[in-house]
């Protein structure tokens, strides 16, 4: 079983308090534009200027593609479309997580990866966590925010494997193109679906609060927490990287009961619990104890 280093350990916790900050942002940020105008002008952001400085990329563009659809255009298509028709973003962050299983599913079928049996029992317990703390809070859900929620969860785990094919050794420069050849295609989708009106009048009406969402999901959630997270799939395969990604729930429930009031309910705090043990008992080393022998 691969063991991550501890400062690995810390970015990959760092990446998922950042992303789930973000889940209050992106909120913000849908709150004044249409989501997928929201989603085209966060990797638009993320690409222009940089596209023109990083230089070209050191992947097959098959593989730049691949994520570009599947990470860009599906994963977050659907879950700003779920956001805004009703998913608290709290519980957003919890669902999308359900990416984990759906990435070691994945990861086994395509990759032949052989995540080791107390990885899997980890993630086992980080699930029960996962489902105790949506129990809890989905009274109210409404259906169809869920199942797209759910569907962006699907598209993340077929993202994570196909960034651990890239094999990409620059992940700030793969990021850049991903967001370069996704923007296109939001482009015309938000052209499609939003409407050109709304569009425009969202854009004409811009306020300071909705240029920071854009800026904060392009540059410190997309550049910054992407390129993090695909350097540690590079390192250590898909996976083992992805149950980091079931710890951002608890950064983004209390997050979002800081800043939009959401409730923290007793089953969030022991669904949390869960998913932090089963995260860690999963990854953490265990040392072995030398076996003592009588002299003779």
């Amino acid at each position: 079983m691969t063991i991550v280093k501890p400062r690995d350990i810390a970015l990959a916790v760092g990446v998922a308090a950042l992303w789930g900050v973000n889940f209050v942002v992106i909120r913000i940020g849908l709150d004044h534009f249409p989501p997928l105008l929201f989603n085209a002008l966060r990797f638009g952001v993320a690409a222009v200027p940089a596209v023109f400085f990083v230089g070209r990329p050191r992947v097959p563009w098959r593989w730049i593609l691949a994520v570009a659809l599947a990470l860009g255009v599906a994963k977050f298509s659907l879950l700003f479309a779920g956001m805004a028709a009703g998913m608290p973003a709290g519980l957003s962050s919890l669902v999308l997580q359900s990416q984990a299983v759906f990435t070691v599913l994945l990861a086994v079928l395509l990759l032949r990866e052989r995540p080791g049996r107390r990885r899997l029992a980890g993630l086992a317990v980080a699930a029960v966590g996962v489902v105790v703390v949506g129990a809890g809070m989905g009274a109210d859900l409404p259906g169809g925010a869920f199942a797209l929620v759910i569907a962006a969860a699907v598209a993340w785990g077929v993202s994570n494997v196909a960034t651990r094919r890239a094999g990409a050794t620059d992940m700030l420069r793969f990021m850049v193109w991903v967001s370069a050849l996704a923007t296109p295609w939001l482009v015309v989708l938000s052209l499609l679906v939003d409407g050109p009106a709304a569009d425009l009048a969202a854009l004409r009406d811009v306020t300071p609060a909705a240029v920071f969402a854009v800026l904060f999901v392009a540059g410190a959630a997309t550049l910054g927490g992407f390129a993090a997270w695909g350097h540690l799939i590079s390192r250590y395969g898909a996976s083992t990287i992805a149950p980091f990604a079931m710890l951002v729930p608890l950064f983004g429930i209390a997050s979002a009961a800081v800043f939009l009031d959401e409730r923290v309910r007793p089953t969030d705090v022991l669904g949390g619990l869960l998913v932090v043990g089963g995260v860690l008992a999963g990854l953490l080393s265990i040392p072995r104890v030398p076996r003592l022998t009588a002299d003779r």
